[in-house]
């Protein structure tokens, strides 16, 4: 199977389009429950330290219940579970209720499609493309979370940073010292300027979840990238966070998520690390 898919490049970026399309409606899934997921585990500890009796609450995780409508628990058939052919064919709208469903899940499927397929157009039917596929995907969730939640969550930072390194043990997308170096170096460089503002200014610029994913991306592209992805990550930031305060009445003391920034960083250091490492005098 993988020799033909590197015998027939366009086979190989039709046949990850689709995968891609599949596992984007699955991230709709994890975007949606991982944090309700993170609120009930934290709850219980609480409860737990309250020395509160455990009360039994319902399976609630990743595969159970199935998916149902929002608005009338109606409950999501196969055929309604089709990757953005599903809502083009009910026109955006629940079989039972006629509730609009929000444009964002074809997109979030959309966007995993057109990710796994660039990643296997770039990198072809390889190691490196499997690792691009699986990088853009988790880079993906994550975006959605933190815009949404403001929360980065370790169950896929930390083992993001795990899979980077090992890529890198093969030198895959950077040689391993400097992956290593990577993983140090995003985390303290962050964790560093979050005490310093926290001491000046007596608040927190950011989160930890920030820390990890910065380490995690030190981890798949090696220490000298760091800067081009800090740099685009916070010129972007700031730009949005001017014209949200600006245009739309974003108040100043609700905080901007610095994870989605992050994570598009990432993906331009994925194929235009070269360059971008060039461009600020560390290649």
């Amino acid at each position: 199977m993988i020799e033909a898919l590197q015998q027939f490049p366009a086979l190989a970026v039709a046949t990850a389009l689709v995968f891609g399309l599949l596992v984007g409606s699955f991230l709709n899934v994890v975007i949606h429950r991982l944090p309700k997921m993170m609120e009930a585990e934290w709850e219980a500890q609480a409860a737990e330290l309250r020395g509160d009796e455990a009360v039994a609450a319902p399976r609630y995780n990743l595969f159970v219940p199935r998916s149902r409508c929002p608005s009338c628990g109606h409950q999501l058939g196969a055929l309604e579970n089709i990757p953005l052919l599903s809502w083009l064919l009910l026109r955006g709208r629940c079989k039972a209720c006629g509730t609009a469903i929000p444009i964002r899940y074809p997109l979030v499927e959309l966007a995993a499609g057109l990710l796994a397929a660039l990643a296997i157009w770039q990198f072809g039917a390889s190691w490196a493309g499997l690792g691009a596929v699986l990088l853009s995907f988790a880079l993906l969730a994550l975006t959605f979370i933190d815009f949404d939640t403001q929360l980065l969550p370790d169950s896929i930072t930390l083992p993001l940073l795990w899979l980077g390194l090992l890529f890198n043990l093969w030198g895959v997308f950077a040689p391993l010292s400097e992956a290593v170096i990577g993983a140090m170096a995003g985390y303290l460089s962050l964790w560093s300027i979050y005490w310093l503002f926290r001491l000046v200014t007596g608040k927190e610029g950011m989160g930890y979840g920030d820390f990890k994913l910065l380490a995690a991306l030190g981890a798949w592209f090696g220490w000298t990238a760091l800067p081009a992805i800090v740099l685009l990550a916070s010129i972007v930031g700031s730009v949005v966070g001017i014209a949200l305060i600006s245009f739309a009445r974003h108040r100043r003391e609700v905080p901007i998520p610095f994870g989605p920034y992050l994570a598009g960083a990432g993906l331009l250091a994925l194929y235009f690390g070269g360059p971008l490492t060039a461009f600020i005098g560390l290649a």
